[in-house]
């Protein structure tokens, strides 16, 4: 089995793995380190020996012996087992996927509500710190200190293994819902990296959505979320060239959108419109099925993109949805209009300086004319993202107007 296919293997199997130790031994933490040591053995063994018959039961089984040799602090053991490995014969483990109650853990009540989203994007996610950090817009070392905390106060907890009910339940799917819709983001596009898309957090936000689903299908917004991953999702192929370049929205090919999961994410919207209440994810969802809809960018029902956008500022407020009402109303009533939207934000220190901010304040200056705004700010946008295929295309926008701006005429 190739390196990259064992690389999926173990980032599906880790958080099942880590919901097994943690359901038996209840050490949040410690099961943690020990299912990272498994998982590291098994990446370096694995590509030479080959996938164990039950990869599953071989990581539960290693990462087991590591936690006890852990809770005995016994370095010999511990090393000689590292050696031994490969001779494992994996322990009966019962053929459950305890990834469900192990995101509801993350999500305890003892913890705010970043830390649960922060813990759970680590321990289920399988994020980096310095990712996490990027979608929540806070230093790498302030990230790290409160997934530090979050998994002290776990174990202080001593919460039991089990999924909530009742308003406990409620309270903790938002978060839940929340984390997994920043798991998605990344996969689609990642923060960092030569690569656009993180295909495997995308696919496993999808799964972990329908697993919710599953046990929720009457709640609106889980049906909401689950159609704004399908809708976006059913894009990613269009959004790069063959040489790994972003392709904007209204450039892409949109006969290459996946028709299938456009379809299932429309019926989805559909039902989750249907029930009373009506959230973000909802709302999002009927923008991504309005751009679905259209067959070719020109045709894009902008008005009620932007109404939409008007009422999920109103029952969730953030500077993000401002951003992406300034570009719909810049389509609607003209570009001063969207610019004079974003000059709101200029204040906000959770986007001051973000590359995405400066991206459309770029792209609404250059349908002004101001090719000599647009061109800086399109140059200071490629220094402030940290991926690569978004940089690219920043300086390949900037390298366009760049040609276009007026000659500065000598001083007096």
């Amino acid at each position: 089995m190739r390196a990259p296919v064992i690389e999926d293997l173990l980032r599906e199997l880790t958080p099942q793995v880590l919901g097994t130790l943690v359901r038996r031994h209840g050490q949040f933490e410690g099961c943690e380190d020990a299912v990272q040591e498994a998982v590291l053995a098994a990446a370096v063994q694995w590509p030479a020996e080959g996938v164990p018959d039950n990869p599953r039961g071989w990581l539960v089984t290693v990462a087991s012996r590591r936690l006890i040799d852990q809770m005995r602090s016994d370095h010999a053991r511990r090393e000689r087992e590292t050696a031994t490995a490969a001779e494992v014969v994996p322990e009966e483990v019962p053929d459950t996927d305890d990834t469900l109650v192990l995101l509801f853990l993350c999500c305890h009540p003892t913890l705010t509500p970043a830390s649960q989203t922060a813990l759970t994007l680590r321990a289920v996610g399988g994020l980096t710190t310095a990712e996490i950090a990027h979608a929540f817009l806070v230093p790498e070392a302030t990230m790290a200190a409160r997934i530090s905390r979050a998994k002290q106060r776990v174990k202080a907890a001593g919460s039991s293994f089990r999924l909530p009910d009742g308003e406990e339940r409620e309270e903790r799917l938002r978060v839940v819902l929340h984390v997994l819709y920043l798991i998605f983001n990344e996969g689609y596009t990642a923060s960092s990296g030569s690569e656009l898309h993180r295909a495997d957090l995308a696919r496993e936000a999808i799964r972990l959505t329908r697993t919710v689903r599953a046990q929720l299908p009457e709640d609106g917004e889980v049906t909401g979320l689950l159609a704004l991953m399908l809708l976006t999702h059913a894009r990613r192929e269009a959004r790069t060239t063959e040489a790994g370049d972003l392709v904007p929205l209204d450039e892409q090919d949109r006969t290459r959108w996946d028709r299938a999961l456009i379809d299932e994410g429309t019926a989805l919207v559909k039902a989750s419109l249907a029930v009373p209440a009506l959230g973000p994810y909802q709302l999002q969802a009927a923008i991504a099925a309005t751009h679905a809809d259209a067959a070719t960018a020109k045709e894009t029902d902008w008005p009620q993109v932007h109404a939409l956008y008007l009422i999920l500022e109103r029952i969730a407020p953030n500077p993000v949805v401002t951003l992406n009402r300034a570009i719909a109303l810049a389509e609607t009533e003209g570009p001063a209009a969207g610019l004079a939207l974003l000059s709101t934000l200029d204040g906000d220190a959770r986007l001051a300086g973000h590359h995405r901010l400066l991206s459309v304040r770029a792209h609404l200056l250059e349908k002004t004319g101001d090719t000599a705004g647009a061109y800086e700010h399109y140059r200071l946008a490629a220094k402030a993202t940290a991926s690569l295929a978004e940089r690219r295309h920043l300086e390949s926008r900037a390298g366009r107007v760049r040609s276009r701006v007026p000659p500065r005429r000598p001083k007096a």
